[in-house]
């Protein structure tokens, strides 16, 4: 056995140990981030606070700090999996920085592949889950080709796959993320930078999704005034 399946096949060891070692459900959400030079100065900061923040409720939650099963993507000129799925009892909140333009779309594909993926490695260990959660959190629009991360996202969200949030902040094409996910339904402006907020919502509605049972059908509070825009 080569050197590369060796690396392959410990990786998929550590990673079932650690899902045998949890037997609770899991419920996994990916964060997907634009750290584009346009995040550069107080935007970048400000999304730092609010995924710190997040980590910091996820952890005071006792169920959720075993049943959020947490990862983050970015694209700034690449897109990179800054944190693989882990729940915030195995993981910290990483300190995130800008770089480079604008990849969106090839950070949806990825953001696809990485659930489908942690999907099966579910199966293999026998583990329950809820399904997926995808953010999209940027406040521009994308300087890759689409038209792939747009039929998939689509599929994935008609079929039940994946439940979708795209939030546009400051001067994001809130159009283009209407048009990729192919519905306004799931499509915010965040209220200034507002990511603590943001990130305390999403905390409180992943709160009451690690708290049912798999499965069950959930009202999720609405936010509040001071977490999105609303056009009237």
């Amino acid at each position: 056995m080569d050197e590369s399946n060796k690396d392959i096949e410990f990786e998929k060891e550590v990673t079932d140990e650690a899902l045998l070692d949890n037997p609770e459900p899991r419920c996994p959400v990916i964060l997907l981030l634009d750290v584009s030079y346009s995040m550069t100065g107080n935007p970048i900061n400000q999304l730092n606070e609010g995924v710190h923040a997040l980590y910091a409720a996820l952890s005071d939650d006792d169920l959720a700090s075993v049943r959020v099963d947490l990862s983050i993507i970015t694209f700034g000129g690449s897109v990179d999996v800054v944190q693989d799925f882990a729940t915030v009892s195995e993981s910290k909140a990483p300190t995130l920085s800008v770089n480079g333009m604008t990849p969106m779309g090839e950070g949806i594909t990825t953001a696809l592949d990485k659930l489908e993926a942690r999907k099966a490695e579910y199966k293999n260990a026998g583990t329950s889950y809820y399904r997926p959660w995808l953010f999209v959190i940027t406040d521009g629009q994308p300087t890759d080709n689409v038209k792939e991360a747009s039929q998939r996202l689509q599929e994935a969200v008609s079929g039940k796959k994946v439940i979708f949030f795209g939030i546009g902040v400051e001067q994001a094409n809130l159009d283009s993320l209407r048009s990729i996910s192919g519905s306004s339904e799931r499509v915010f402006k965040l209220k200034g930078l507002n990511f603590k907020e943001l990130f305390q919502w999403v905390s409180s509605s992943l709160s009451s999704v690690s708290s049912s049972r798999v499965g069950d059908k959930l009202k999720l509070e609405k936010p509040s005034d001071d977490v999105f825009e609303f056009e009237v």
